[in-house]
């Protein structure tokens, strides 16, 4: 590690730390946590359905001289979410796009997010190519969930741990400040920033949810990590099922086992590697993004078997990641 990265790093550190929820949210109670718990598990399991949604980004505030924030951004579509596991402790969401074009139905495996129970780790995003471990403090764990979001191949995209709380009457999930890598469309730009400082929240509404981010984004000037803009992301989720929802479905049914064999694999190498480190690129994500999917792809067209593909797949993941 050279003198540069040593000294990011410490500064990344340093910011995590001084902005850390465990300054303004006390440890919880045993008796408190039991008796939230059936509500919050139930708040993660009501953002699975079929939805609506609206991706609301506006860069705001600049934090240095001379920097344009960019014009507001709006966009949409039509996104399945299914429960892929839930063992009580442990929820898992996978988001599908489904998209028609020139007459045909395309359905494009989108994000997932993991939720753990009082967990004693999270994989986070620690810089350029790299996810680490971390450990949240022990006396923070109890009554809280992790979520980790994970990208389209199944790669880590940021993690985070936070609380349920109700404010103003309205119940919320809400996120430590967690460092993320540019999403694709900061990256393909090049900018001069290169990663979020960030909060997430989650809320259930009457008719859906929402996922608020609270993004600052940042970059090297000088030689130090400093901020270079305020952004603010509104995904709205809204229940609504007027599109082929069965051809979400039909993926899912064909490649989900696949998809849990390629989960398995990214985890093991997050074990014996002390995390994942994985080279990417602005428009695909990992260098490997490409073939995972397309392997699926191949799976439904019934062009390869489950089995052949997964091989595959757990030896492209094997021979792209290194040790932290």
């Amino acid at each position: 590690m050279n003198r540069i990265t040593t000294f990011l790093a410490t500064g990344l550190l340093s910011i995590a730390l001084a902005t850390s929820p465990a300054m303004a949210h006390p440890p919880i109670s045993a008796d408190k946590a039991a008796a939230g718990f059936e509500q919050d598990h139930a708040d993660i399991l009501a953002m699975a359905g079929t939805f609506k949604v609206r991706f609301d980004m506006q860069e705001s505030t600049p934090w240095v001289a001379g920097y344009t924030p960019l014009e507001r951004k709006i966009s949409g579509g039509d996104e399945v979410v299914r429960v892929v596991e839930d063992t009580g402790r442990k929820i898992v969401l996978q988001h599908m796009l489904v998209v028609e074009h020139e007459g045909q139905t395309m359905v494009i495996k989108h994000w997932r997010q993991d939720w753990e129970y009082e967990p004693a780790r999270v994989l986070v995003y620690a810089d350029r190519n790299t996810w680490k471990w971390e450990d949240v403090p022990e006396k923070f764990r109890i009554g809280r969930w992790s979520q980790t979001v994970f990208q389209v191949d199944d790669s880590p995209r940021y993690g985070g741990w936070g609380q349920f709380e109700t404010q103003g009457g309205v119940r919320r999930w809400r996120s430590n400040w967690t460092w993320r890598p540019l999403a694709r469309r900061d990256a393909v730009r090049n900018p001069v920033y290169d990663r979020y400082l960030s909060i997430n929240r989650h809320q259930n509404t009457p008719d859906g949810w929402i996922h608020w981010q609270d993004n600052t984004k940042m970059g090297v000037k000088d030689g130090k990590l400093v901020p270079i803009v305020q952004e603010y992301l509104l995904n709205t989720y809204t229940r609504f099922d007027g599109y082929n929802v069965k051809a979400a479905d039909d993926y899912w049914a064909a490649t989900r086992d696949y998809w849990a064999q390629v989960r398995a694999e990214w985890a093991r190498v997050a074990e014996v590697n002390g995390g994942i480190a994985v080279d990417e690129k602005a428009d695909t994500g990992t260098v490997i993004s490409g073939r995972l999917m397309e392997l699926a792809d191949h799976i439904q067209a019934g062009k390869i078997k489950t089995a052949k593909a997964a091989v595959e797949a757990r030896k492209l993941i094997a021979a792209n990641t290194r040790k932290i």
